[in-house]
């Protein structure tokens, strides 16, 4: 999964491809574009810390409070200023590549302007994203906030000076929310109160606030040092600890009482509306809940019988269900000790997969990738994650991964997941998105999650062509998670639209499965959390493989993989019907 910065954003990072000659644009054209540029520089005024995250280090010492009802409202009229805008152009003489980016931000804007009509700011943290959670990976002085000049770390103080106000409005929402029925299921809640507790901390300087001071750059003077040294443990004595000790209190003491029983979206006052369209939002279609729902039922049929072939190939005489159990029980597939070996592990995954990749790929990006443990204070409801790379090539693609206890790490998915997160899932699609500046600078950054996570699902299925799915129990690990996938379909739309119980969305999963009850648990709350966002893998995959298999039949011996492969990724994230569209374009070529 890749990892979203914070704000209000229908736009935010993925991939496209190496930098083509210039095309030459009309007069209509270049209206088109300064249009565009205008609103990428006023959008990153109005969510600077997004800015940060694309490597534009002007605004570090901003935090916008999006949260805020005059900030929504005063982003609403922003996406329809440029909406009319875009509206009054003359699109006499675009090129085709003008008409992408125009029709790609009308549907941005519409989508926005649509997604601020509901009232989502009322529930402003959730166990799986928020801001309380990013903020201290900001502060740790190894995510995107930089920390390499004296600049930079009163940048930080000054950014982290506004979080008070932003916490008293995110109290402030959730005490409206309460009085109009927009609360958190309880179970997300309880999961919520130790994720604040656990960044409260009674030394100072064992604070992940602290790590920044932890790594003075060397050219720093001594003044410097012991003025900043000073500056941070204040901020941690005076904004930190107190900030996330009065949520943690109003979570406890006054939220988590009113807090709702029931697990889906539908529940809330407009939620099945609010529903509809985070079904859009993700998938970039209009498919209707019924219909998706089939198709997931259909999937874990389709791959069920697929892991019992495999089952009965490496000799296993029992019922699924007891494979599962195996492989959850066995030693053999628990061989670590130590967090470095599941690192390790992962890096002898991209060693192995390194010399195929070229015959699946013509375009490499050039951003620089890595990987590390995600960390502590968040391993415990946190997913295996993807976090871009800067636009500058400074901050290297970062491939996060959960380790809470080394010994319980399972290895039978291990080649997929990197296959989804890293290369060439996340790190080839966003960082060639990215680094394509023929693109204007908001497709340069934008994000779909049909397209984005639907690509790295499609990934998945490209292990044999690199040489990681000869061991069947690693092939099987690609099985488990494509029924996962499948599975979402089935309970993200039967808990927000069926009304199915979050006990019965984890029995539901559990069945199907290679889980774990703690694993199935905080998937199931995961998308209680964010309705939808579940449905985008298996939806974009299957409309890029169904894309894939129609183009090796109607092209035969012309079909290159390496070719399709660079079509689906040159222009960055597009809605699937764009996709579908421009591979028609590409297959006539």
């Amino acid at each position: 999964m890749k990892k979203l910065l914070v704000g209000l954003s229908l736009a935010f990072l993925m991939g496209a491809c190496s930098d083509p000659k210039p095309k030459q644009t009309g007069e209509n054209g270049k209206m088109l574009h300064s249009l565009l540029d205008k609103y990428w520089e006023e959008r990153l005024q109005l969510f600077p810390v997004e800015a940060t995250g694309y490597g534009d280090n002007r605004y570090n010492d901003r935090l916008t409070i999006t949260i805020a009802q005059r900030f929504r409202d005063s982003l609403g009229s922003f996406y329809q200023r440029y909406l009319s805008a875009l509206s009054a152009l003359d699109t006499t003489g675009f090129s085709a590549d003008d008409r992408m980016s125009a029709n790609l931000f009308r549907y941005e804007m519409e989508m926005a302007i649509e997604g601020l009509r509901y009232p989502t700011h009322l529930m402003p943290i959730s166990q799986f994203w928020s801001f309380t959670l990013d903020l201290p990976q900001l502060g740790s002085g190894a995510g995107n906030q930089p920390f390499k000049t004296v600049a930079d770390y009163d940048n930080w103080l000054k950014r982290l000076s506004v979080f008070p106000a932003w916490a008293d409005t995110a109290i402030a929402n959730m005490r409206k929310g309460k009085a109009t029925g927009w609360v958190l299921p309880q179970s997300l809640v309880i999961k919520i109160l130790p994720q604040l507790k656990a960044v409260v901390v009674a030394n100072d300087t064992a604070s992940i606030f602290y790590g920044p001071v932890r790594s003075f750059p060397e050219s720093f003077s001594a003044a410097d040092r012991e003025r900043l040294t000073s500056a941070y443990k204040n901020a941690i004595d005076s904004i930190v600890n107190p900030t996330y000790t009065r949520l943690h209190s109003f979570f406890g003491q006054e939220y988590l009482p009113k807090a709702r029983n029931t697990s889906g979206i539908s529940a809330l006052p407009g939620g099945a509306d609010y529903y509809n369209y985070c079904i859009r939002y993700w998938t970039t279609t209009s498919m209707h809940p019924d219909s998706i729902y089939i198709t997931g039922v259909r999937e874990v049929e389709r791959m069920e019988a697929e892991m019992n072939r495999v089952k009965q190939q490496v000799g296993y005489t029992g019922t699924l269900q007891g494979f599962f159990r195996f492989i959850s029980d066995d030693p053999k597939f628990f061989p670590f000790t130590d967090p470095k070996q599941v690192i390790d592990s992962f890096w002898n995954i991209k060693k192995a997969e390194d010399p195929l990749l070229k015959n699946l790929f013509a375009n490499v990006p050039k951003t620089q990738f890595t990987i590390r443990q995600t960390e502590a204070f968040r391993a415990a409801s946190a997913s295996a994650e993807y976090n871009q790379g800067s636009e500058d090539g400074t901050r290297p693609g970062i491939f996060y991964v959960p380790i809470t206890d080394p010994k319980k790490y399972n290895c039978v998915a291990m080649a997929t997941l990197f296959l989804h997160e890293a290369i060439p899932g996340h790190h080839y699609q966003i960082s060639l998105q990215q680094e394509n500046k023929n693109l204007p600078a908001f497709r340069r950054f934008l994000w779909y999650g049909a397209y984005g996570e639907g690509w790295a699902h499609y990934c998945e299925t490209l292990g044999r062509d690199l040489g990681l799915y000869n061991d069947p129990y690693q092939y099987f690990g690609h099985l488990s998670d494509g029924i996962h996938r499948a599975i979402r379909l089935v309970v993200d739309i039967g808990l927000h639209s069926k009304n199915m119980t979050r006990e019965d969305a984890i029995k539901y999963m559990m069945a199907h499965e290679l889980v774990s009850e703690a694993e199935a648990t905080a998937e199931i709350e995961r998308y209680m959390a964010i309705p939808g966002q579940a449905l985008s893998y298996k939806i974009g995959q299957l409309a890029i493989s169904a894309e894939r298999l129609k183009y090796q039949e109607l092209m035969g011996e012309k079909f290159i993989i390496s070719s399709f492969h660079d079509e689906v990724l040159k222009d960055g994230c597009v809605p699937l019907s764009m996709l579908r569209d421009k591979l028609q374009v590409w297959s006539k070529k």
